[in-house]
This record gives C-alpha cells, sequence and structure tokens, in this order.
C-alpha cells in the first residue's frame, strides 16, 4: 500500500512539473493573433519607435538598446504606458498574453537583420 501510494505520488508530482510548459503554450497566441501583434508592433509602437525599432519620438527597441532590462519591467511599461510621455498603456487594447508574447518578440531580437 505505502509503495502504491508513493507510486501515484511520484507520478503526480512528475506531472504536475510539466504543467508550466502547458500553461505557457496554451497562453500564446495563436499564429493569427500573432500576425496581428506583429503588424501591430510595426505599424502602431513603430511610428514612435521606428518601423525598425531603431528610434525616434520614443526610444530604440532594439535588442542591443533593451539588453539588461527586465522582461517584467518592459511588459509593465507596455501594459501601463509611461506617465509624463508619449507612451500610453496597451491594456485597453491587448490582454497580458498579448503583451508578453510582444515583450518576448522584442527580446528576441525583433526585427530579425
Amino acid at each position: 500500500m505505502i509503495r502504491s501510494r508513493h507510486a501515484v505520488l511520484s507520478l503526480g508530482l512528475s506531472l504536475v512539473s510539466l504543467l508550466p510548459l502547458s500553461a505557457a503554450q496554451a497562453q500564446a497566441p495563436s499564429a493569427e493573433r500573432q500576425a496581428q501583434l506583429e503588424h501591430l508592433l510595426v505599424q502602431d509602437c513603430g511610428s514612435c519607435h521606428g518601423l525598425r525599432m531603431t528610434g525616434g519620438l520614443g526610444p530604440a527597441l532594439t535588442l542591443d538598446a533593451i539588453a539588461g532590462k527586465p522582461r517584467d519591467s518592459l511588459i509593465a511599461t507596455v501594459t501601463h504606458g509611461r506617465p509624463g510621455t508619449a507612451m500610453p498603456g496597451w491594456n485597453a487594447l491587448l490582454d497580458e498574453h498579448d503583451i508578453a508574447w510582444l515583450v518576448d518578440l522584442l527580446l528576441e531580437g525583433y526585427p530579425k537583420p
């Protein structure tokens, strides 16, 4: 009895360890939504940050420019904006998964050379 309970507990712990991966995959925007978000990034974000994210009215968002900035801080900026600047908060139009996907795209070096 103790052995079978231990086996069940071990199996349960193994399955729980897979949950974050499954949850992250489930939260990723669909391919269609990703295309919409990339269009938004180029058109809307690019109107201030430059079409290649090299800066303009807003600062550059190139990989070099955002290197060392915490992901959570970048997400907070996109979500809530920057008071006293032209940077609006996007939480009225984008959900947390959309915003995280956009930030991750920038952290991967968007746009690719």
